[in-house]
């Protein structure tokens, strides 16, 4: 496992810190550009606050493998008179995640109709924002700004934008040989996010897979990124200097992509969303709250991967791992959380899969820890390496 972790999970830090570097620089282009350009006169059209939110695994330390892939937040600035209302999970294409509407209050002056008519649905009676059509502005309104920025970053890179019905767009970026040591291409996931103050943000719910059901567009997700930046920084400082626990999550990672390469391809799109890096991070988030944080030190390696495996596979028989940040009232009391979060109906981030595929996901976990030297010689060799997805 050592050696699977030096060899091809562990990032070198050098070329991480340039691929961030870059990235920021590219994107604080493009994102002044598109503020630039849609800054327009009374609440009648979107436009973007200025700012962008990194969020991901590349920014807390636990990714694995290339830093070519990134994902980040872009705020808009919206019209007042948006109300959140968090929502019942229970929908399909909802189960297994937090859902929020954004109601148009009654009484909007008649000046706001056309921000209604171009980025509102009705439901039940009411005007409620759409994010698909929220998503299809974004996405038209970058492109339309691509021109000006790709002139201005020429003699660093060269950049393109590739868009998906449904999906935030993905800016690629690839690095003149001459401006950065690191020649890697790298894709950027723009997020269009719903700022609700205090660090959270609304974004649309994504479908799983292509045969997933799609979310109700007037429905938004959480994303509560910065809260668990927070939570990471804070482990940093309580647990020993030497702490293996961000290890151990990019090993398990590790483990769950490479199993994969072995699966029956449609058992492979299950296994990976059961086991998403979400759930994972949310069972290591957990484990640690459980117990003496010193008990997490280096020389322990072994002995945490195996109980983190073990935790894992309780929840899945079990058929429940609660979101770690919705309603929960066991937080160190150093962990401020937001109203918002506090009073939000917990959820299950199982709920939308059925016992007998958290079944076979826990029996597979359990096999693929038992068997983990033979499976990482195994396939660890480049002929069973499958592409890996654009984010």
């Amino acid at each position: 496992l050592e050696d699977f972790y030096a060899r091809q999970l562990r990032l070198s830090p050098h070329v991480l810190g340039h691929s961030k570097a870059h990235v920021g620089r590219v994107v604080a282009e493009l994102v002044r550009a598109a503020k630039a350009q849609g800054l327009q006169p009374g609440p009648l059209a979107l436009s973007l606050r200025g700012d962008f939110v990194r969020i991901g695994s590349a920014y807390e330390q636990h990714k694995v493998r290339s830093p070519d892939c990134f994902d980040v937040l872009v705020p808009l600035r919206l019209p007042p008179h948006l109300k959140p209302q968090p929502r019942c999970a229970d929908g399909p294409g909802t189960r297994g995640a937090f859902v929020c509407g954004l109601r148009a209050r009654t009484g909007w002056p008649r000046r706001y109709r056309p921000f209604v008519d171009g980025f509102c649905v009705e439901q039940q009676g009411c005007s409620h924002l759409s994010s698909g059509l929220v998503l299809r502005w974004f996405q038209g309104h970058l492109q339309r700004c691509l021109g000006a920025v790709r002139y201005r970053l020429q003699e660093r890179c060269r950049i393109s934008l590739s868009t998906c019905p449904g999906s935030p767009p993905v800016l690629h970026i690839v690095p003149c040989s001459d401006y950065v040591c690191c020649h890697i291409s790298m894709a950027v996931r723009l997020i269009p996010a719903i700022p609700l103050g205090d660090a959270l943000y609304l974004t649309a719910l994504l479908p799983e897979g292509p045969q997933a059901t799609p979310a109700p567009e007037a429905l938004w997700g959480l994303n509560a990124s910065r809260q668990e930046q927070r939570l990471l920084s804070w482990l940093k400082e309580q647990a020993p200097a030497s702490s293996c626990h961000l290890k151990c999550l990019q090993i398990l990672k590790g483990l769950r992509d490479l199993r994969g390469q072995g699966l029956e391809e449609a058992f492979c799109t299950q296994w990976g969303q059961v086991l998403s890096s979400y759930v994972l991070k949310t069972a290591l988030f957990s484990l640690l709250l459980q117990g003496p944080l010193e008990a997490w030190d280096e020389q322990f390696l072994m002995e945490r991967l195996e109980d983190l495996v073990l935790y894992l596979r309780d929840c899945l028989r079990k058929q429940m791992l609660m979101d770690f940040f919705l309603g929960n009232a066991s937080l160190p009391d150093a962990i401020a959380l937001p109203r918002f979060l506090k009073e939000a109906t917990p959820v299950n981030l199982l709920a939308a899969f059925d016992g007998h595929t958290l079944d076979l996901v826990a029996f597979q976990l359990i096999s693929t820890w038992i068997q983990a030297p033979h499976i990482i010689r195994m396939y660890s060799s480049p002929r069973y390496l499958r592409p890996l997805p654009t984010p």
